[in-house]
């Protein structure tokens, strides 16, 4: 039996079922199967995604304070989101954050003020509020194909992999043993379902760091969140740059694999309210120096991995409320996270980051505009800039070029007029 279907009012935006459910309802379909998934997918968010945060921050000359005000307001807004979305559709709906976006932003730090990028945050949330409630952005996304975005975004993630390659022959105490529980954890997929392979690795590094005494807490204020405020500075160079590219690993990577995910386990996703919401939720981030918000695959495929469909919701509420106790505390997480090894941030990113970047290969390389998103690869890795452009721009503009000069027989629009 499918979860309650939001219905649909006259406008775009999906209503969500009546009656809301009230505490009562919570408490009945709520239980410990829930509890647990919804820790598992707070687990996730929190650990590889988190070390690609910080590891794009720390390369971008990011303070830590700023880099804790980030990790608070995508782990506490984010949390708050998840919390209202479930309760209201009654279906896990689980916000987090781009990681694409956040690799993007590793490049642009290089000749872009902190400042700037926020405010490119800033207008991406506009853009995806403005989109949301009319329902064009599919059809506006359409024009750039799949492969493309997703060569796009191999190019990107590249370097997470060739880190992850040489932080195993750089510091391989640290390193070997995160790799093995990964595989191991992947290649049994009955111990895998229980614990995650991230969060294997995870475990196996920390106790390899604890067993070499190799923690280093840097001195700080305090353990418990102090939001910096982040005043916003609007240029067209950092507007050019990553805007588009933002906004495109919203709506078409991140948002789709969300709904494609919820849909796969039986729910209705209200994906024009979901939409709305990451935009709204992106410019409050981003008063904070949080990246876009998004409708995470990963984490929602972990809060529906078992259990009632109709109780799912439940393990949504729980994961939403886990992140916001650990956005409070994002300082504690900042400081032990950078407190670790450079290997263990590595290894830690680029595990977590593996399966994004073979399904990225997957999609550029196995279809249709095979030529443009060869093209858009190179050029993304090449780290090219061209009017203070970043590589991952001028990829997507060369790579869609290319395809609509050789390839243009795979174009949606091209292949419906035939």
């Amino acid at each position: 039996m499918k979860s309650a279907a939001p219905n649909m009012n006259r406008g775009l935006l999906e209503n969500p079922p009546r009656p809301l459910p009230d505490l009562r309802a919570f408490r009945r379909d709520f239980g410990p199967r829930y509890a647990l998934n919804g820790f598992i997918g707070l687990t996730f968010a929190a650990t590889g995604p988190i070390a690609v945060v910080l590891s794009v921050g720390s390369q971008g000359g990011l303070s830590a304070a700023e880099l804790a005000s980030w990790v608070f307001a995508i782990l506490f807004l984010n949390g708050l989101l998840t919390v209202l979305a479930s309760w209201t559709y009654r279906q896990p709906l689980s916000f987090f954050w781009t990681i694409p976006g956040t690799v993007l932003v590793g490049p642009a730090l290089a000749h872009l003020s902190w400042p700037e990028v926020v405010g490119a945050f800033l207008i991406t949330g506009l853009l995806i509020l403005v989109l949301g409630p009319t329902g064009w952005a599919g059809r506006l996304l359409a024009v750039v194909p799949m492969p493309i975005v997703m060569a796009m975004v191999a190019g990107a993630f590249l370097d997470f992999g060739l880190d992850l390659a040489r932080s195993v022959v750089t510091d391989a105490f640290v390193a070997v043993p995160m790799v093995l529980a990964f595989l191991l954890l992947t290649w049994r997929s009955a111990l895998g379902s229980r614990i995650p392979p991230i969060i294997g690795a995870l475990l196996a590094g920390a106790a390899a760091v604890a067993l070499a005494g190799r923690l280093s807490l840097a001195p700080g204020d305090g353990w418990l969140a102090a939001p910096v405020p982040q005043a916003p500075v609007f240029s067209w160079q950092a507007v050019a740059e990553l805007v588009v590219p933002l906004a495109i690993t919203v709506l078409v990577v991140q948002n789709a694999q969300g709904v494609a995910v919820l849909r796969e386990a039986g729910h209705e996703p209200p994906t024009n309210a979901a939409t709305t919401a990451c935009g709204a939720w992106s410019v409050l981030s981003s008063l904070l120096g949080g990246i876009s918000t998004c409708l995470s695959g990963p984490t929602n495929a972990l809060l529906t991995a078992s259990g009632e469909r109709s109780r799912q919701y439940t393990a949504g509420i729980a994961c939403g409320l886990l992140a916001m106790v650990a956005g409070l505390f994002a300082p504690a997480l900042t400081r032990f996270m950078l407190g670790m090894p450079g290997a263990f941030i590595a290894a830690l990113g680029g595990l977590a980051m593996l399966r994004v970047l073979q399904n990225s290969f997957v999609t550029a390389f196995s279809g249709r505009c095979a030529l443009g998103a060869l093209v858009t690869f190179v050029v993304t890795v090449s780290g090219v800039q061209v009017l203070n452009l970043g590589s991952a721009f001028w990829g997507l503009v060369v790579g869609v070029g290319v395809s609509w000069l050789l390839e243009r027989a795979d174009f949606p629009a091209s292949r419906s007029a035939a």
